[in-house]
């Protein structure tokens, strides 16, 4: 019987994986009955963690496992972030956790093989991961962590966990796996024993001085090792490239978060996007993923910090023009893809305050995790000592009526170093509302200025470390990185508020990211004033908000000509050949859904959930209708710009090719 063609892959793949026998037998010890639930993987950036689990991954197939291999480039780090790249892999709907597992229950005895690789970059999910999801998977599932960090402590000191957590750092490579990789690359004989002297060890910069002696045999190295090496090689290779054209690809594919043939297209006119695409996707130091390319950061750090050194216009230009690309992508993308796009925005911000915010550097360090009653005694203990007794008994009662709104800090000893209390307005009690006069001065400011249906707004009542209280420090920073986790996975957030008694401190910061004083909200507690921080995000929530701050920079996209019939997002009416018609809540919200996605089949499950914030339960499509039905009639001539499409929604096709009167 011939062989199978999936089968040849897979035998092809565990040849091309050299070395790395011991921890890879690791990591299969991990499968039997009496394995641990959950491995962590931690190395340096290229050091071959990636390549390990792909090479994990393939030996577990071939046991028969079920592999779900997840890269968390691409998750938003969010409960329903990981739930919907879960769905994706499986080709299921899980609306919950516990639909997971009771889905992967089905499958057992089957060992169930789940992989986050770049597991840094969900570091924010961690004690989520660790208290809740973990604990709720059936135990024919075992989980691989694959991240440059070392794992927190609290898997190793969380009671329950002691024999069922297991980590490794990886080591750079033996020499004699170090050659035998060189080998395998088909490096000239003469130059392995060079290369392997430069580079050591490191999986990437053994790789990337054999590609740089490839275009140059008589290129001179020098010893090295790590980290310092690759970043070396990375402007060794570029700035000895014989292809002008290949160093400026290289040089664009740095200045951006990921690499897509439309990206290309906008920076690099003059190439052909699907041929550079192509000859990018061959570089020992760029990887595949389903959102596109990506360069290795490491390299692509360096090469980055080459051209903004070296050639600063060239640089803005490059991102310039990958922003004037993105920015109308903007109005169309669906809910899925948000995240993504939302990463794109980030790294296109060069602001270091704005940056700093979302990625601050000492923020790993430390832990986040939902705070139990037993925190209590000690959240009180913290306020009163930093804010005074009033305040505290505040805290303590918003403890009482609201405990899911607090958050622990631990930090690497598995100490509480701080907490952040953040809420919805309308999950707090009358009870809240009646004594705390932060809550009662928020209420008023939501009735004078209200936002949009169908946005909201979350309080965050405080955030104090234990021992610097609200200045500024990495606890801070960890607090607001996992605030931040809060509303970018919340599309439909508008504002937020936040209490803060160290103004000269703050505000000049907050104000960089958009945050504004509201002076006559301001308080006295303990004799301490209480000022408030206010961040609107506008019409289209977060991603929109990041998109003005990169216009800020870099200038919108190229504008249009006015068309003769449009929607007016700000003063939320239509605009029909200079007539203006007014529209209610819920018809702007429609119509606003419908247009940021123009061309696209929108569900009445969408429309629901993103108009109305609740689940479709099998009966509320009608209202949909309804509204569509009202709209139309106000559209006039222009209602069949608003398509239905059988069995699914609508789509707005949009105003240009429809004639007036």
């Amino acid at each position: 019987m011939p062989q199978r063609i999936k089968d040849r892959l897979l035998q092809q793949a565990r040849r091309s994986f050299v070395g790395r026998v011991a921890e890879l037998a690791s990591l299969l010890a991990a499968l039997e009955d009496e394995g641990p639930l959950v491995t962590f993987v931690h190395g340096i950036g290229g050091i071959g963690k990636s390549s390990l689990c792909h090479a994990f991954e393939t030996e577990g197939r071939t046991r028969a496992a079920k592999v779900i291999a997840l890269d968390c480039r691409t998750v938003q780090p969010s409960v329903k972030g990981l739930l919907e790249a879960l769905s994706q892999a499986l080709g299921e709907t899980f609306p919950s956790v516990e639909a997971l597992a009771g889905y992967l229950a089905q499958i057992h005895p089957q060992r169930v093989i789940l992989t986050l690789d770049t597991y840094e970059l969900f570091r924010l999910m961690d004690t989520w991961l660790r208290q809740a999801f973990i604990p709720a998977l059936p135990d024919n599932v075992r989980s691989f962590f694959f991240g440059r960090e070392a794992p927190v402590t609290a898997w190793l000191t969380t009671p329950g966990w002691q024999g069922l957590f297991r980590s490794f750092r990886l080591e750079p490579l033996d020499r004699a796996t170090a050659i035998a990789l060189l080998v395998q690359a088909e490096v000239d004989p003469d130059q392995v024993e060079r290369i392997y002297h430069f580079a050591k060890g490191h999986p990437l910069a053994l790789k990337l001085a054999a590609a740089a002696i490839a275009e140059r045999p008589d290129l001179k190295l020098e010893n090295g090792g790590g980290r310092p090496v690759v970043e070396a090689l990375a402007r060794i290779y570029l700035e000895d490239l014989p292809d002008p054209r290949l160093r400026q690809l290289l040089e664009a594919a740095s200045v951006i978060r990921r690499i897509t043939r439309s990206l290309l297209s906008a920076m690099l006119p003059d190439l052909d996007p699907q041929e550079a695409y192509d000859h990018l996707s061959t570089l020992p130091f760029v990887e595949s993923s389903i959102e596109g390319l990506v360069v290795h950061d490491t390299v692509r750090q360096a090469i980055e910090v080459a051209l903004r050194a070296s050639d600063p216009s060239q640089y803005h230009a490059y991102r310039r023009r990958a922003w004037q690309r993105l920015r109308p992508e903007l109005h169309s993308i669906s809910r899925p893809e948000l995240w993504r796009y939302t990463a794109d925005t980030i790294y296109l911000i060069q602001q270091p305050t704005v940056r700093d915010a979302f990625f601050p550097n000492d923020a790993h360090l430390y832990a986040i995790e939902q705070a139990q009653p037993a925190h209590r005694a000690l959240i009180q203990h913290m306020t009163e000592r930093h804010d005074g007794p009033a305040s505290a008994a505040l805290i303590d009662r918003w403890a009482q009526h609201l405990p899911g709104a607090f958050f622990i800090v631990r930090d690497s000893a598995d100490r509480v170093a701080g907490y952040y209390a953040l809420a919805h307005p309308a999950d707090i009690p009358p009870e809240l509302r009646q004594v705390d006069p932060v809550v009662q001065r928020w209420d008023r400011h939501l009735q004078v200025k209200p936002l949009p249906a169908p946005q909201n707004a979350v309080f965050m009542r405080r955030n104090l470390a234990t021992e610097t209280g609200e200045a500024l420090s990495g606890i801070q920073a960890a607090c607001w990185l996992d605030v931040k986790r809060t509303y970018v996975a919340n599309p439909r957030l508008g504002r937020i508020y936040v209490l803060t008694t160290n103004t000269a401190t703050y505000l000049p910061i907050m104000e960089q990211l958009g945050f504004r004083l509201l002076p006559e909200l301001r308080l006295s507690l303990d004799n301490l004033t209480c000022d408030t921080l206010a961040l609107d995000f506008g019409p289209r929530s977060i991603l929109g908000w990041l998109a003005g701050l990169v216009d800020a920079q870099y200038g919108p996209a190229d504008p249009e000509p006015e068309p003769e019939a449009r929607l007016d997002v700000e003063a939320r009416e239509l605009v029909l050949e200079g007539e203006r018609v007014s529209l209610t809540p819920l018809e702007f919200g429609v119509m606003q859904c419908l247009a940021q996605r123009q061309g696209k089949a929108v569900s009445r499950v969408d429309l629901l959930e993103e108009v109305w914030g609740y689940e479709y339960d099998g009966g509320g499509s009608n209202v949909v209708d309804a509204v569509i039905r009202s709209l139309r009639k106000k559209l006039d001539v222009y209602s069949s710009a608003i398509e239905t499409v059988p069995g699914v929604g609508y789509r707005f096709r949009g105003f240009s090719s429809i004639p007036g009167d």
